[in-house]
């Protein structure tokens, strides 16, 4: 077995691959042991989906979505309290407590002063994320994805693995090679949309994905993350042709043809 982005041996490796982190709700979508070898397993880890947990725009959708780390722990956001008192406010994933303010000595004096009721503001989380900071998550991602349709054909993983034209999407998702890869970036439905699954109950939708064939034969791997709809050009550092499909198609998402309700 070889790896999928070094193309090294990996028949040894111990480590699931996560296409999208656990850190963003994902615990299904994975890869087997090898696929991605160890070493690049913890290079994605700790180069590409770290910064990118770590950006301001994803820590808020974070904290107000209440999605922990792989540690039940979800990351604390900074805000103001009454006429500009700077506070960090703890959300607790599990336990009998909501949560915690850490607030300076000041700002609690001017709390247990105050009369009626004490405001306090935390960002909302952005639509827009770090570009830079997206594309080469989005880059592995893809490739990840069409790996995980092959999972049963061994005869195509290895094809995919070999397929020398994507090698720099490849390239770029492991070494950073090449110009940025541009992200086309829209919200498609809210982040706490409710919807009603196969059993009546309902459910958020965390995370889900699809490829768009053009007819112009360009492909292009489009995720939603809390419903931002991502999408990048897995033949080329491109996303016009995505743009223009979105326009002859009325800007129905490719993961939704026939509109969403």
């Amino acid at each position: 077995m070889l790896c999928l982005f070094c193309k090294k041996e990996s028949g040894g490796s111990r480590s699931v691959e996560h296409i999208v982190p656990e850190s963003l709700g994902n615990t299904t979508g994975t890869l087997p042991p090898g696929v991605v070898c160890d070493k690049c397993n913890n290079y994605f880890a700790l180069k590409v989906e770290k910064p990118l947990l770590e950006d301001p725009a994803i820590v808020s959708l974070r904290f107000h979505q209440a999605v922990p780390s792989k540690k039940r722990r979800i990351p604390p956001l900074s805000g103001i309290v009454g006429p500009g008192f700077p506070v960090t406010v703890y959300r607790h994933f599990d336990g009998p407590t909501a949560g915690v303010i850490d607030i300076a000595t000041e700002a609690f004096q001017w709390m247990a002063g105050s009369e009626g009721k004490t405001v306090l503001s935390l960002p909302n989380p952005s639509d827009e994320w770090n570009e830079v900071l997206v594309s080469r998550f989005m880059a592995k991602a893809a490739l990840e994805s069409m790996a995980s349709r092959l999972l049963d054909s061994p005869e195509g993983l290895s094809s995919l693995v070999d397929e020398v034209q994507l090698d720099p999407i490849r390239e770029y998702a492991r070494y950073d090679k090449g110009n940025l890869w541009p992200v086309s970036m829209r919200r498609i439905y809210e982040a706490d949309k409710a919807w009603g699954d196969s059993t009546g109950e309902v459910v958020q939708r965390v995370w889900e994905w699809d490829f768009l064939h053009t007819d112009r034969g360009e492909v292009y791997f489009v995720l939603a993350l809390f419903g931002i709809e991502f999408s990048i050009n897995l033949g080329g550092p491109v996303v016009e042709g995505y743009r223009m499909w979105l326009e002859e198609n009325f800007g129905r998402s490719p993961l939704y043809p026939d509109g969403i309700e």
